[in-house]
């Protein structure tokens, strides 16, 4: 559903003598095959958005080639536009308008008959469980429920491949359930999805498949569960306070320790290769030292942890 070989885009910043060439996107290889949720993830400037935006046709590449849906994003972006849906970061919906004023407005703009275009705007309405509120003004929906009208918006008229800019963005945990049901049901439908989040238990959750972005190159790419096992043992993480730093000098040496990093509020991240083992020698090496834990927790590897080892450093914290 989406294939590019070589895809690149670069920005010039400043101007005269102070002006440079800034490499947001530098020669991205990926697919996206029919009928996968699919997420993209990257902290802020990695080049998730440069890449959302030239996939969607907002923006043209300096180089390389692309096929959105079967279609040439080069030679024909009229035509990708018209087979695939997208969903902004910041919504679509006009205030003073009403859900069903909104749709039926969409779907004429994509050419379709009045007649037709009521119809869809119903099917919608139903399908998107907007009935209550669906001749309301916008401008009285709580935020989840505008955001399913902007996911419905962008569906209306049937592509085969929709693009959603962080869709679930300042959304409550409530709220955030319910969009991943709406992307699982568009999935269902025989929609290909393609998903930026900077949310990783989301793209845990929702995707089949996730790409990495760092530094305008794909860092890493594959299922999350094959992602994570890259990652070989375990994560500890010792709740330790201003002593974290001492702590992280004295576990240093330990054996079967590979790797130990202080995070923000006193948290010591540990990379071990067991857990259950770990623990135990952990906590009796921080006791002789005279020095107290406030927590102490295992974990599976996670996304983060995949970026972390791939970047050096946290995709959170980026």
């Amino acid at each position: 559903m989406i294939e590019t070989k070589g895809l690149r885009k670069t920005f010039q910043t400043g101007r005269g003598r102070k002006s440079s060439t800034v490499e947001a996107v530098i020669g991205l290889d990926l697919e996206v095959a029919d009928g996968e949720i699919f997420g993209f993830l990257g902290p802020n400037g990695a080049g998730k958005t440069t890449t959302l935006r030239m996939l969607t046709t907002l923006i043209p590449p300096d180089g390389g080639h692309a096929l959105i849906a079967g279609a040439d994003l080069l030679a024909e972006p009229g035509e990708v536009r018209h087979r695939i849906g997208y969903i902004a970061q910041g919504g679509g919906t006009w205030d003073d308008a009403t859900a069903r004023e909104e749709l039926i407005l969409q779907a004429r703009m994509h050419g379709i008959a009045k007649a037709e275009a009521e119809t869809r705007a119903v099917e919608a309405i139903e399908a998107f469980q907007l009935t209550e509120y669906a001749d309301r003004k916008c401008k009285t929906y709580s935020g989840g429920q505008r955001r399913r009208v902007d996911i419905a918006l962008g569906v209306v008229h049937r592509p085969r491949l929709v693009f959603l800019d962080e869709p679930t963005a300042n959304l409550d945990p409530a709220s955030r359930a319910t969009v991943w049901d709406e992307v699982r049901r568009l999935r269902a439908t025989g929609m290909t999805v393609f998903l930026t989040t900077h949310y990783l238990d989301e793209a845990d959750a929702l995707c089949d498949r996730v790409a990495i972005i760092d530094g305008g190159k794909i860092v890493a790419e594959g299922t999350p569960t094959a992602l994570k096992r890259e990652i070989s043992g375990d994560v500890v993480t010792v709740g330790l306070g201003d002593a974290a730093e001492k702590a992280r000098e004295i576990l240093a040496a330990e054996p079967y320790l590979s790797s130990a990093e202080v995070r923000e509020g006193g948290e010591l991240r540990l990379s071990v290769d067991a857990g259950e083992s770990a623990i135990p020698r952990i906590m009796r090496t921080l006791d002789d030292a005279g020095i107290e834990m406030a927590t102490i927790e295992l974990h599976r590897p996670t996304l983060d942890d995949v970026f972390l080892s791939k970047t050096g450093r946290s995709l959170r914290e980026s």
